[in-house]
């Protein structure tokens, strides 16, 4: 009697759905916190080595004057402010701690999720982690190693025919090479959302094929607003980008399949 007086108890039940609120909120502020920290120890490392770093940044750039044949004729990149060096400074170190950071990001994030998902959602959400920063690091290599040499190399191009002299500031080179690796590699992220949408059955396989005409648009839009201007780059991103949707495609209808396959097998073991 006393338990069914307790369960039947609304006070009760609104106490214990609060505390338990909290406790999540507690941990959910320690995930932040342990991020933040993260963000300042890649801060801190990337501040460290960071004539390391600024060359590693300048590497697309460095490409793209020997391919170009006539490097001596580019100057190097210059600060247009007092306080230019200053501000580059804290810009790599910041857009450097974001990257470093990321990965223990998404780990803090999957600690974080997993005490409330069940024993088959955790088993995929591991996995899911692993192969979301692998599609970011192969994004970003693809942008770093591809994209901007050549972008990089076409606008040498042109500013040698028009005969105008090429001088960049170090502050807007950086920031465009950091943006364009970080949102390259962002947009490799997308056939995993596609997959995850297959999964809980919010879109079907056979709706992602009839879409194909539209995704390529929409995949020639986004890939000229993250890339310059050119069309080279454009289409090199773009490539990529449509042959993941159909790989998500793929591999979602395997993936939803076996779904469908164990779900009939539960159903039929408790009938």
């Amino acid at each position: 009697m006393k338990n069914k007086e307790e369960s039947n108890n609304p006070e009760q039940e609104s106490e214990k759905g609060e505390m338990h609120f909290l406790d999540h909120l507690e941990e959910f502020r320690w995930v932040v916190i342990r991020s933040l920290l993260a963000f300042i120890i890649g801060c801190v490392v990337v501040g460290v080595f960071l004539s390391v770093t600024a060359d590693f940044l300048a590497h697309p750039l460095n490409v793209a004057k020997e391919r170009i044949g006539h490097a001596d004729e580019i100057r190097s990149l210059v600060t247009i402010s007092p306080l230019g060096a200053f501000t580059v400074l804290l810009q790599i170190c910041f857009l450097g701690g974001i990257a470093l950071s990321l990965p223990f990001v998404l780990y803090f994030l999957a600690t974080f999720l997993a005490p409330g998902l069940t024993k088959k959602e955790r088993s995929v959400l591991v996995p899911g982690c692993l192969m979301s920063l692998f599609l970011f690091l192969l994004g970003a290599s693809f942008a770093y190693y591809f994209i901007l040499p050549l972008s990089i190399y076409v606008s040498l191009q042109f500013n040698a025919m028009l005969g105008l002299d090429v001088v960049w500031s170090a502050a807007e080179y950086y920031s465009f090479v950091v943006w364009m690796v970080m949102g390259i590699g962002g947009s490799f992220e997308f056939p995993l959302i596609l997959l995850l949408l297959q999964y809980v059955e919010i879109v079907q396989p056979s709706t992602l094929r009839s879409w194909r005409q539209m995704v390529i648009v929409v995949i020639l839009l986004c890939s000229a607003i993250i890339t310059p201007s050119d069309p080279i780059s454009m289409v090199i991103l773009a490539a990529p980008l449509y042959i993941l949707y159909e790989l998500s495609i793929i591999v979602g209808a395997s993936v939803v399949k076996k779904k469908k396959l164990r779900e009939a097998q539960e159903a039929a073991e408790e009938c």
